[in-house]
């Protein structure tokens, strides 16, 4: 394996760099490195610098970068139709919803784009089954969310987040939210009233700096939304299909949520799929002209998801991020660094909180990729790792001795 050479940035990178900060709008702040192609868990970079990559665009690459199924299944069907819109039928749509439905124990999908389109559908269409099914009088319905979310960007969902940045020159914002303090399902139940229709939550907080919640949250949320007839709405964008050595975080604590929204590895790093799998009951409020996308399921889109599943169930990708997992977050722990407050996650999701006087994560963030290791810092002072769920243990052991240099 070969490791980077440093974080010296080279004319070519620096040129491209340069048309991006010229030409782009200033919305992300990333590191320093130009990536050219990846394969697996590694990337290269312009000057062919080989890092290993642990961020996983998000979670987007749990089967890792370019896997050569999923790249077959793309070519096939670029070779065939990429885009029907849903004013016509199209072969892969069909079978993919089968596919969705099934993994998830559910009776109807609904496929978008982008995690935020997914999160958007699955609000409307609790508020709709909120007048619909519960007689909840019109334009009142509520929904529960929880402090330091992160289910997107839309003026919607910032409406509820308690990050200000992701506010501030935004408003006016959306009402029919209610915010409590995330693992705090008492609070929660106290927030219920006769126009509440839904609870959102994410398993475990990635964007927030991977927080765990404790133990019997999601559960508790389960009963008091079975009590309360709400609809349980598990944000698994992240936190799903493998990432945290379940195929879905809610199974963890035994839970089953009355609606899924999925989205990221769903694409196996090729392109946007998202979706919204839940039961006849919720999904068939929706009639025609109700709610849509030119995108949302395409046959692209489609044929590259129904592959990437395949690729989670066939090569137990949720297993081995299980093992992996235990084995990155055992050896992190054992690293006993001055700088490391605290080490937490679940399976192949972890962060890594910096102490305060020890600065910034992003400066630790820089310096591992000056060792070849790639990762990005969330909320100030939290190094989230999330590599591949294909990762093997002797790269996990080459990532902790670099890490190692680094923290301690």
């Amino acid at each position: 394996m070969q490791r980077s050479s440093g974080s010296r940035v080279s004319s070519l990178a620096a040129e491209l760099i340069d048309l991006a900060e010229t030409y782009g709008a200033h919305n992300y702040h990333p590191l320093p490195v130009v990536i050219e192609r990846g394969r697996g868990v590694w990337v290269w970079d312009v000057e062919g610098r080989q890092y290993l990559d642990c961020l996983s665009c998000y979670s987007a690459l749990n089967q890792g970068h370019c896997h050569p199924r999923i790249a077959e299944a793309a070519r096939r069907q670029m070779e065939k139709v990429t885009l029907t819109s849903r004013a016509f039928h199209n072969t892969e749509l069909g079978p993919l919803l089968k596919q969705l439905t099934e993994l998830c124990g559910m009776e109807m999908a609904l496929p978008m784009n982008s995690g935020a389109e997914a999160v958007e559908t699955a609000l409307k269409a609790a508020r709709k089954w909120g007048y619909q099914s519960k007689g909840v009088e019109e334009d009142r319905a509520e929904i529960i969310t929880f402090e330091n979310n992160f289910h997107g960007r839309t003026i919607t969902i910032i409406s509820f987040s308690t990050e200000p940045q992701y506010r501030q020159g935004f408003g006016p914002f959306t009402p029919g939210f209610r915010v409590v303090p995330y693992g705090d399902a008492a609070a929660a139940r106290r927030a219920v009233d006769r126009n509440t229709v839904a609870i959102l939550v994410e398993p475990i907080q990635g964007e927030a700096g991977v927080i765990v919640p404790p133990e019997g949250f999601l559960r508790e949320l389960r009963e008091l939304s079975t009590e309360k007839n709400l609809l349980l709405i598990a944000d698994e964008i992240q936190t799903g299909l493998g990432r945290t050595g379940t195929m879905f975080a809610c199974e963890h604590e035994g839970v089953r949520p009355d609606v899924y929204v999925l989205g990221k590895a769903l694409g196996g790093g090729f392109y946007p799929v998202s979706a919204v799998v839940s039961s006849r009951a919720v999904l068939g409020v929706f009639q025609p002209g109700d709610h849509g996308s030119t995108f949302g399921g395409n046959p692209l889109a489609c044929a590259i998801a129904r592959e990437a599943l395949n690729v989670l169930v066939e090569e137990k990708l949720p297993e081995q991020a299980a093992e992996m997992g235990a084995y990155f977050l055992d050896g992190l722990r054992k690293l006993n660094s001055p700088h490391v407050r605290e080490v937490r996650g679940r399976g192949l999701l972890i962060g890594i909180e910096i102490r305060p006087e020890s600065g910034p994560a992003r400066s630790f963030c820089e310096r591992l990729m000056e060792q070849g290791v790639l990762c990005k810092e969330t909320h100030q002072q939290v190094i989230r790792f999330a590599p591949p769920l294909v990762i093997r243990r002797e790269e996990i052991d080459w990532a902790l001795e670099r890490i190692a240099r680094v923290l301690t």
